[in-house]
């Protein structure tokens, strides 16, 4: 789902959330998941964790509402999705899904990302060049029959009558009962998409807001050079740590920081870390953090580039020294959110820090959408 990156998404205009219309069944807020270690047992049922824009879609059969997670409207930015909706001959329909855009990686947050543009040329274009794909897990109304109060197993029968089998944009997310099988999802579509698993009781009402839902994620950890540190200045300590990684060409790479540290770690960091600042013209960023645009934002303070008589927020590192960190998303260069700190590598080679430890499934999740 969407998130920022170690700075902060770009972010295009949008007016405020806009009530629905009379008569529709549009839930502010849709039902959310929390987290749980191992995939659970005795009475779930079981789909993918998409890695798309979350999406509440309302119609019936003329009007179209979408709304993001936090009730932003996106009818603009997905016009194929409209139309996709009022051809839904069930109307009125309220579905819960995710929006998703592939591309030769797999699912690709970042293209799904790129389709909030203000110009409507540009989406038109982007409609054409990555057409997105709404894949439903939930139904709430249809036929202008709520079932939200109804337990899941039924909405879900209701779903599979509703939108099953239907090609185009709209598709249902495939469910199971074999939490093993569910458990294989994990490791068969690793960074292409399917960053998870999501489990539902079969009794289960929606609960609109409510972490009700679970979610199992696989945990992710990578080697990372540390390149250079943002400080904070009263009381003097570290306030993140710059990581980065070697691409193919063997240029080191800025690709996110740590930013959640213990108080009493960012004053040792501190004396620590300052013994090892190098001048900027020694530094492998010394034109820049080596950064390409992208949909997901900028990582903080990442200039393009700079002059020397360019006043840095950040401290060069001599890049020598390696720490493993856990993330939960990685997207084509950078770690969508802040990673967070796991331990020092000593005994590993600076150079041996590349994009290729990095997990990539064997499977193209769409794999998953055709055998629905």
């Amino acid at each position: 789902m969407t998130g920022d990156a170690s700075g902060s998404h770009r972010r295009a205009p949008h007016p405020e959330p806009l009530a629905p219309s009379p008569g529709t069944y549009l839930p502010l807020e849709p039902m959310l998941a929390r987290s749980v270690r191992s995939v659970p047992r005795d009475g779930y049922l079981y789909e993918p964790k998409w890695d798309g824009l979350r999406c509440l879609a309302w119609s019936d059969g003329r009007e179209v509402l979408l709304r993001s997670r936090h009730g932003r409207p996106l009818e603009r930015y997905f016009p194929e999705l409209v139309e996709a909706f009022r051809a839904v001959r069930e109307a009125p329909v309220t579905v819960d899904g995710e929006i998703v855009v592939s591309t030769g990686r797999g699912l690709d947050f970042a293209g799904a990302l790129s389709r909030i543009h203000p110009a409507a040329s540009r989406v038109e274009r982007l409609r054409r060049e990555i057409p997105a794909r709404f894949i439903a897990f939930d139904l709430l109304l249809v036929g202008g029959r709520p079932l939200g109060e109804r337990p899941f197993r039924e909405r879900r029968d209701e779903l599979e009558r509703a939108l099953g089998g239907r090609a185009g944009p709209l598709a249902v997310s495939p469910i199971r009962d074999d939490p093993a099988l569910a458990a294989t999802w994990l490791a068969r579509y690793a960074g292409r998409g399917v960053d998870g698993v999501v489990a539902k009781h079969v009794g289960l009402r929606y609960r609109p807001g409510e972490r009700a839902m679970l979610k199992v994620k696989r945990a992710r950890t990578a080697d990372c050079v540390l390149a250079g540190l943002r400080l904070f200045e009263e009381p003097p300590a570290v306030a993140s740590l710059l990581l980065g990684l070697y691409d193919a060409l063997g240029a080191l790479r800025h690709v996110g920081v740590v930013s959640q540290l213990p108080g009493a770690a960012r004053a040792r960091l501190l004396e620590l870390l300052l013994r090892r600042a190098v001048p900027l013209a020694s530094h492998p960023w010394v034109g820049g953090f080596l950064l390409e645009r992208s949909p997901v934002g900028r990582l903080a303070g990442a200039a393009g580039r700079w002059t020397p008589d360019m006043e840095l927020d950040w401290v060069p590192l001599r890049p020598d020294l390696v720490c493993e960190v856990s993330y939960d998303h990685f997207d084509v260069d950078r770690f969508r959110h802040p990673a967070r700190f796991v331990r020092w590598r000593p005994g590993r080679d600076p150079r041996s820090c590349t994009f290729e430890q990095l997990p990539l499934g064997a499977a193209d999740p769409g794999e998953l959408l055709e055998r629905t």
